[in-house]
């Protein structure tokens, strides 16, 4: 199992933050999705642009606190936490993944995969909310 963590700091409202975070369906701002697809309160498919669907089954949900979901594609299966904390310069995201490749051959690659995709999905998410935060100055 490879376990990776990332943390930012996102000037903006931690309600804007979480709200943000969990319209799955509007995920748009995402430059790694195709598209995503609601499966109900609990469980929610994200496509990658290459065609690889993840379904993401959510495990917990303390508002503004912490989002917690397994996750499961063709390649990997495992357990990621989000945790938000305010503070006086916007909201500090702490995203953390426990990973395990479904084929042998990916397992030396997991660890460097899951941080790219962490970097990228801090990328986009301070993009898209500090986009948003300069429209509203």
């Amino acid at each position: 199992m490879a376990t990776s963590s990332i943390e930012a700091v996102i000037p903006c409202d931690i309600h804007r933050v979480w709200e943000t975070l969990l319209a799955v369906e509007r995920y748009t701002w995402r430059t790694d999705l195709s598209k995503t697809e609601v499966r109900g309160d609990r469980q929610f498919v994200e496509y990658t642009r290459e065609g690889i669907a993840t379904v993401f089954t959510v495990t917990l949900v303390d508002p503004c606190r912490r989002w917690e979901f397994d996750l499961d594609n063709c390649n990997i299966k495992g357990h990621w936490i989000g945790i938000l904390t305010p503070t006086d310069r916007g909201t500090e995201i702490t995203f953390i993944e426990h990973v395990t490749a479904k084929k042998f051959w990916m397992r030396p690659f997991v660890k460097r995969f899951l941080k790219r995709q962490q970097a990228q999905f801090v990328l986009d998410l301070k993009r898209v909310l500090c986009k948003d935060t300069a429209r509203e100055d």
